[in-house]
């Protein structure tokens, strides 16, 4: 793993989630940028067995992935453990709205790995969410693209993508990488449409 990547966890929480990927019989393939801050767009999310296919690769490399929650979420005595876990309190009525305030905790982490689903929710939707591209730019960093392939029982870490700055253009792209992959549900899959001139 490379020394970039934040980290959290220790012997016994890689032991927990290697023996659950072992027990699932998933495995994992790429490999993980060099890259200390990146947004993390995870696809296609058709399925609560997302959650339970990725956590024990999480633990099992001792990944630090942090993730959005309401502010209103962390109260006692849950504030801490969503906190060790990677939460971070949002506040959508915030002046400068989400995407500014991520990337200010961008700015004030040595290292920050935030994982967004672009879809937002386990059924079908005509077109993604774009919060996670609008957060990139604001915070200036590239964004990972990992899927669950359900077809082949793999998480792939795909490609990191250099947003350009074009959201329709940079949508499209991720979507298309994105395609390939088939979730635990296809038919909740959002349908992805090559771009005609």
């Amino acid at each position: 793993m490379p020394e970039e990547i934040p980290r959290k966890g220790n012997g016994l929480t890689k032991a927990i989630g290697l023996m659950f990927t072992r027990l699932l019989g998933w495995r994992l393939e790429g490999e993980f940028p060099r890259e200390k801050k990146v947004m993390v767009a995870m696809a296609p999310h058709t399925s609560n067995w997302d959650f339970v296919v990725a956590m024990p690769f999480i633990m099992a490399l001792r990944i630090k992935i942090s993730w959005l929650m309401k502010k209103e979420a962390f109260f006692f005595p849950f504030k801490r453990l969503f906190l060790w876990l990677g939460g971070i309190p949002t506040d959508r009525s915030a002046p400068g709205g989400l995407a500014q305030q991520i990337a200010r905790q961008f700015q004030h982490k040595d290292k920050l790995w935030v994982a967004i689903m672009p879809e937002g929710t386990r059924k079908k939707v005509s077109k993604w969410k774009n919060g996670f591209l609008r957060i990139a730019y604001a915070a200036d960093v590239p964004v990972l693209l990992v899927a669950w392939d359900f077809a082949h029982k793999c998480i792939r870490i795909d490609s990191l993508y250099h947003p350009t700055g074009d959201l329709e253009a940079d949508m499209r792209e991720i979507q298309r990488r994105f395609s390939k992959y088939r979730g635990r549900y296809p038919e909740n899959q959002t349908d992805f449409v090559e771009h005609q001139p």
